[in-house]
This record gives structure tokens, sequence and C-alpha cells, in this order.
């Protein structure tokens, strides 16, 4: 073989092998910061998956409005977030990175699923009844529907996987019952049938001050997490100031221990030191010592972070080329997808002239 037919094999290899791999989507709405539980559970594994699958991640900035949002801090947090992807190591090369309301097609595909959902299927997703709860004054047409608008997300770019907490796997499989009904009223083929993704998780890191509930970006306490931009004084405070248990022992221990428990967790992901070691070290000390210790090791960790944050956010230009190359690459395969279903359902193709 030629060295010239050999560089062309080898591209061909390389298209093909990116055309095998399935696609994966995630969004997050963008309320709050990234914490340090996001990071250790999750967007570690994203940077190794990027390399695997064909990944795209959105900022739901369309989410966001179903709760009350100043504009000008829902801007400002729509472009952190995504400087926050970046900084975290998520590169916009290997992943198609957007903003949700920068794809007119969500929206679109969203009505003519909700033209397709019974009522019935809304009234019973549970999340609804709860964020309603929370938002007594504020219980809006779009935070009924917007598990409607969540399938619309998932199936305009025909994605194989989903990860998905709990909390959401209600969600995933309405989205699954509307591929189903879509499927038998226009036909099979036009939308793909999404899957929940299983990924090797890392630690589940738990609030700071009730380490017996997850650590959320959404909690209103600021107090229970640690985000990935805080400020070093911030973070010693905060790690300070954590719950820890009854006792003195510096032991791992959930069910008597856990907040001592989840302090050697994150400790022992960030430093990458056995949990065992580390109780031979602290024994005998006081929980004063581990916090003192583990603060320098969360700011350590968090500095080069916060850093290369800030930098993105001072390059608004920089971020927007980023967003609109983005979009771009999202919008191509988007409208496919809508092309398709607006062919399905009967309505007109536009003619451009």
């Amino acid at each position: 073989m030629s060295a010239f037919h050999s560089v062309v094999h080898r591209a061909k290899q390389k298209r093909y092998s990116f055309l095998m791999k399935q696609t994966i989507l995630s969004g997050s709405t963008v309320t709050g910061n990234l914490t340090l539980g996001n990071y250790i559970g999750a967007i570690q594994n994203w940077k190794k998956m990027q390399n695997d699958y064909d990944c795209l991640y959105f900022l739901a900035d369309l989410h966001a409005l179903t709760v009350s949002q100043d504009p000008k801090v829902l801007r400002e947090r729509t472009y952190s977030f995504f400087a926050q992807y970046l900084a975290l190591g998520l590169d916009p090369q290997k992943n198609i990175i957007f903003a949700q309301s920068h794809i007119h097609q969500h929206t679109e595909l969203s009505w003519v699923l909700t033209c397709l959902t019974p009522l019935g299927f809304l009234n019973r997703m549970t999340q609804f009844k709860e964020k309603a709860e929370k938002n007594e004054k504020n219980v809006n047409a779009g935070l009924y529907t917007y598990p409607i608008l969540m399938a619309s997300d998932i199936l305009l770019y025909q994605a194989d996987l989903v990860p998905v907490g709990e909390d959401q796997r209600q969600h995933l499989e309405l989205c699954r019952d509307l591929v189903g009904f879509f499927n038998n009223r226009y036909g099979a083929g036009i939308l793909k049938m999404p899957q929940a993704f299983v990924s090797k998780m890392g630690a589940r890191i738990m609030s700071l001050q009730d380490p017996t509930k997850k650590m959320s970006k959404s909690d209103e306490n600021e107090k229970n997490f640690v985000s990935i931009i805080d400020d070093e004084k911030k973070i010693e405070k905060k790690i300070k100031a954590a719950a820890t248990d009854s006792g003195t022992e510096i032991k791992y221990d959930v069910d008597n221990k856990a907040g001592v428990s989840n302090l050697l967790t994150i400790y022992s992901t960030l430093s990458e030191r056995p949990i065992a070691d580390l109780e031979k070290e602290y024994e005998g000390k006081m929980y004063g010592h581990l916090k003192v210790d583990l603060a320098e090791v969360v700011i350590q960790t968090l500095r080069p972070v916060k850093a290369k944050h800030d930098e993105l956010m001072r390059d608004r230009a920089y971020l927007d080329k980023l967003l609109n190359a983005g979009a771009e690459r999202a919008q191509a395969r988007a409208q496919k997808t809508i092309a398709s279903v607006y062919e399905a359902v009967g309505l007109l193709p536009r003619q451009l002239f």
C-alpha cells in the first residue's frame, strides 16, 4: 500500500469510527454553579467519555425560565456555566457544547410532541408536584410541560444514551413513550428510542451540612456545597464548618459517621489516596486537623479551574465565538430531525428563493 493510500485508509477508519460512536446528550439548567460534587461525581468522567462517545452538552437556559429569573443574572450565569464546562476540561472540538435557546428546533419539536402527549401522563409527573410546592407564587404552564421540552432536547439529536439521575428517570420514560406514540401514528425510524446511560460514576458527594443528602447546585443553603468557582476563603470556611459527628474518631462509617465519611471521601478522591491510609494518618487527631488539610486539598484542586473560568469570563467575544460554533454544529443535526418530523406530520416545507 502506498503512503498516500495508507493516509486515505486511516482517514476512512477514523471517519467510520466516529460514525459508529453512540451519541450521548446531557443538559444542565443554568441555575447555581457546578459543585465539587458535580466535579467528582460526573465531570471527570465526561472528559474520558469525549474520546469514546459522540457527546453533546447543552446549557438549558430555556428550562431555567420555569422559575422567575433576573434577565441580567440569567445571561451572566449562562456565560459562566459555559466557562465552567471549558475550565473543567470539556473540549469544544471533541464535544458539541451549545446554548439550548440558540437552537430554535427545540421549541418546534416540543410543540409537535405536546400535541401527542396525553394530559394524564403529565399529571403523573412527581417533579411537577414537588416544584409547584416550592414555587407556589409561580406555578406556570412551562413548569408543567417542561418534561416535553426535555424529550425534545433528547430526540432532536437522535441520542442513543442519556445520563439521568433517579429524579429524571420518570421524564426519560415519558420521552420513550412519546417516541412510541409518534412511531405508531407516523411510522417508525424518524425518532430514535433513547436509553438511560449508566456511567462509571465517581464517588457520591454529600451535602456539607446535611450528609444524608446529595450535594446539589440548586441547594438554597450555600453552606451545603462548594462551588467550583468559590474563592479560596469561602472554600476554607465551608469545609471548616462542615457537619461532623459525635465522638472524635476519624473513621469511615457511613451509617454512624456520615459527616466524617463524606469528608474522607472527598479527601480520598481528590488526593488519590486510599481512605484506609487517611484513617491511619489522622488516628488520634481531631476533626479540625482533617478539615484544615482537606480545605487545602480542595483549594489546590479548584485553583486552576477558577483561574481558567475567570480568564474565559473576561473574553466574552471568545465565548460567543465558541457558542456560535457549537450552535452551528448542533443546528445542522437538529434541522435534519425537524425536517423529517415536519414531513411526517404533514407540515409544508419552507421554500427558499
